[in-house]
């Protein structure tokens, strides 16, 4: 299928071919009937897509603070490829769209194969002839309203939104500052209401066509025509509500909204304008400054828009998806009219040609429409990987590490001598792109042969940057291929065990990103897919124990004869709000999730599994302190920490034994010291080696020559049993033995 995409370091637009988007449970595919192209918003990304680098640095200061603080954690040679990697990939385009329902995923009950239906979002509406859209984001489009008016659902619920952030009431009077879109259907929802409206903008055009639609007045911000209309309509006393729909950096529409606002007046900013507020002016009236926030209720909450789980009608009247409703209801009953709005209708095939008009300014338009070709024929789509249920760690003062049970005879598949070895990635997000595939591209005897996606784009980005063969939707395909010798499972927290399973017992070698598993029962059948199997090809990517420096700190420690004490700190810092790693309902706690890696460390400096966990947490904090015991007696006490400060090193550790001590910095420097003589890594590393590239090595290495897996199956089920057993001694209060663990 075809989607307008744009490279944001280049600026390049293209019409790009990218496989069709997999259908999840929870949500639809829709194929495109027509989708709008907000002039405002979207010309305002391709525009700032064309800055230098400097340019797109001054305009988001939020993106250069972030990477600032990933160089003082991961150093810069990480953070360089990272912020490159996200900078040199195709991002999509659009977020308002109508099309017909194509195929229904695994709980949908509302709609059915060929229904019309409306949808929003910047990452599910997109201006792509195949889009999988959540439940809460997209609504049916009423009966008799034509689809390239559905289309305006997502921008009319933007305005209407805005709407219902001013409180109009009626016969009152609202000012409108911005004829774009927007502006446009505000000032129509506003005269619905029973308000009476005065436009402001510099385009005479444009504050024309506001009048014909139900505009009391309009004009120009410089000129005293309206400030005449405002004190003929509010008898000198100002504007009740002002509705700041400009974008820009001029400051002139906020002092404009407090110059022509009554007393204790309303000002809302829907818009992306300056609000630089003058504040005599705004205190003397007593303004009250408000913001709109995109779409309603439930905007920019995963578990309302990607999980499907409503706010109740009681509670919260408009939603995201109730205000999509109420706008395409307004426009069925003819109390919005949008045709008029509509400049330009250009086929999809024409989108590149199209926005370079808008930019250059050749095409003048408030709304212009893309046409879809007709295609009532659904393609063929196949599965995407399945969603594992989650469920809770049960508290018990004892977890069974389940045993690892081997069929006799079991050997790796035969390969054929001299080829390469054949890698396919299921998923292809920030830590594949950054941290993985870096290192296998290019590398000689690995051959990039599939990357699999639920999202088009992604598996797209992909496929240009790193050179895979095929980039693809259909995991079922790519697990049936017998030229492809091992999978990499790199996708959110949830599915890990499910696709380990599927990859497993497809007779692959599986290299999967931790966690293993987030609760014992999918632990339980990991290990039952290898026994069903007789696959025990398994890695996870546990690469701190790969470490160069970590490494050769354990060789100048020495063997030790006693037990040792072991401590370690994870100064692991606070989330960004909306971060995935918080939706602990469906990903697992934030120490399930990365534990694993500190378990695996302390197991490897220790040279054994753990036998017991203990854990406490201070009321409402995410800090943890985890004791872990092990069979000679030694111990290592974990402190992940979320409150310390983001400028302390991220992982520091001291490994006391036999009269010595190890020291180890945040992956940049090491010491040892044993009484006699004091051993200090010889020189700081340029760049913070966590062991990524070493353990991918050790993996090639194991699949190319059949040979053990880097770290023994044994281990590896110990180490997520142990990391599993944390919320259980916090539940239980009391530490937990390990059953089973040697």
């Amino acid at each position: 299928m075809k989607q307008v995409v744009q490279n944001y370091k280049s600026g390049e637009l293209a019409l790009l071919d990218v496989p069709v988007p997999g259908c999840k449970p929870g949500g639809v595919l829709v194929r495109t009937a027509y989708s709008l192209i907000s002039t405002g918003t979207e010309l305002m990304k391709v525009s700032e897509a064309g800055m230098s680098m400097v340019g797109k640095a001054r305009s988001r200061p939020d993106q250069v603070a972030k990477v600032v603080q990933s160089v003082a954690v991961n150093g810069v040679p990480a953070t360089y490829r990272k912020v490159m990697g996200k900078l040199d990939s195709y991002t999509p385009l659009g977020y308002s769209l109508c099309g017909v329902v194509e195929r229904v995923g695994a709980g949908i009950d509302d709609v059915k194969v060929g229904d019309l239906v409306a949808c929003a979002g910047n990452e599910h509406a997109l201006h792509a002839e195949l889009n999988w859209v959540p439940k809460n984001l997209y609504t049916p489009v009423p009966d008799g309203l034509a689809p390239r008016d559905a289309a305006f659902g997502t921008v009319g619920s933007i305005a209407l939104q805005g709407l219902r952030q001013g409180e109009p009431r009626l016969g009152e009077v609202a000012l409108v500052i911005g004829l774009g879109l927007i502006g446009q259907l505000l000032a129509q929802l506003l005269a619905a209401a029973g308000v009476r409206v005065v436009g402001v903008d510099p385009d005479p055009e444009r504050c024309a066509l506001a009048e014909r639609l139900g505009a009391a007045a309009c004009g120009d911000p410089d000129s005293a025509a309206v400030a005449h209309a405002v004190a003929e309509l509010t008898a000198g006393h100002g504007v009740d509500q002002v509705y700041l729909a400009a974008g820009g950096s001029s400051n002139q529409p906020v002092e404009l909204a407090a110059r022509l606002s009554r007393d204790r007046g309303r000002v809302v900013d829907i818009g992306k304008c300056r609000l630089d507020l003058p504040w005599n002016a705004y205190y003397e009236k007593e303004l009250d400054v408000r913001f709109s926030r995109s779409y309603g209720p439930g905007r920019y909450d995963p578990e309302y828009e990607l999980e499907g789980r409503d706010y109740p009608i009681g509670h919260v009247r408009w939603t995201e998806r109730r205000n999509l409703a109420c706008f395409l209801d307004l426009v069925a009953r003819g109390r919005v009219a949008v045709e008029p709005l509509v400049s330009h209708v250009a086929d999809f095939d024409d989108a590149v040609e199209t926005y370079g008009r808008l930019r250059d300014g050749a095409l003048k338009a408030v709304a212009v429409l893309f046409r879809y070709p007709d295609g009532t024929a659904a393609e063929a789509v196949d599965g995407a990987p399945a969603v594992t249920a989650v469920t809770a760690v049960t508290a018990a003062p004892s977890v069974a590490v389940p045993s690892v049970a081997r069929p006799a005879g079991t050997a790796p598949p035969a390969r054929v001598a001299g080829r390469p070895v054949r890698l396919a990635f299921v998923g292809a997000g920030n830590y594949a792109s950054s941290m993985l595939l870096p290192h296998l591209a290019g590398r000689e005897g690995v051959e990039l042969s599939a990357v699999v996606t639920t999202t088009a784009l992604s598996a797209a980005n992909a496929q240009r940057k790193f050179g895979f063969a095929r980039a693809t939707t259909d995991l079922d395909a790519v697990l049936g291929d017998p030229a492809v010798d091992a999978v990499f499972v790199v996708t959110r927290h949830s599915s890990h065990a499910g696709l380990t399973r599927r990859a497993l017992l497809a007779g692959k070698a599986v290299f999967v990103e931790k966690p293993l598993a987030l609760t014992p029962d999918e632990l339980a059948g990991v290990l039952a897919a290898v026994e069903e199997s007789g696959n025990d090809r398994l890695q996870v990517g546990f690469n701190r124990r790969f470490a160069p420096l970590l490494r050769e700190a354990q060789e100048r420690f020495g063997a030790r004869t006693g037990p040792a004490s072991l401590r370690y700190l994870v100064n692991a810092g606070r989330l960004d709000h909306g971060s995935w790693y918080l939706r602990a309902g469906s990903e697992g706690s934030r120490f399930t999730g990365e534990g694993g890696h500190f378990v695996d460390t302390a197991s490897r400096l220790l040279g054994a599994d753990p036998v017991s966990v203990y854990a406490v947490a201070p009321p409402g904090d995410d800090d943890l302190q985890v004791v872990l015991g092990y069979p000679d007696g030694s111990t290592a006490t974990l402190s992940y920490v979320t409150s310390g400060a983001p400028g302390f090193p991220k992982e520091t550790l001291d490994l006391f034994a036999d009269g010595r001590v190890l020291r180890f910095d945040d992956f940049v420097r090491a010491s040892v010291y044993d009484g006699r003589r004091r051993w200090v890594s010889s020189r700081l590393p340029k760049a913070r080696d966590k062991g990524q590239s070493a353990e991918l090595a050790a993996f090639v290495k194991a699949v190319r020559t059949g040979g053990p897996m880097p770290v023994p199956l044994e281990s590896l089920v110990a180490t997520t049993a142990a990391t599993l057993a944390v919320p259980a001694s916090l539940a239980a209060g009391v530490p937990v033995t390990l059953a089973g663990a040697r």
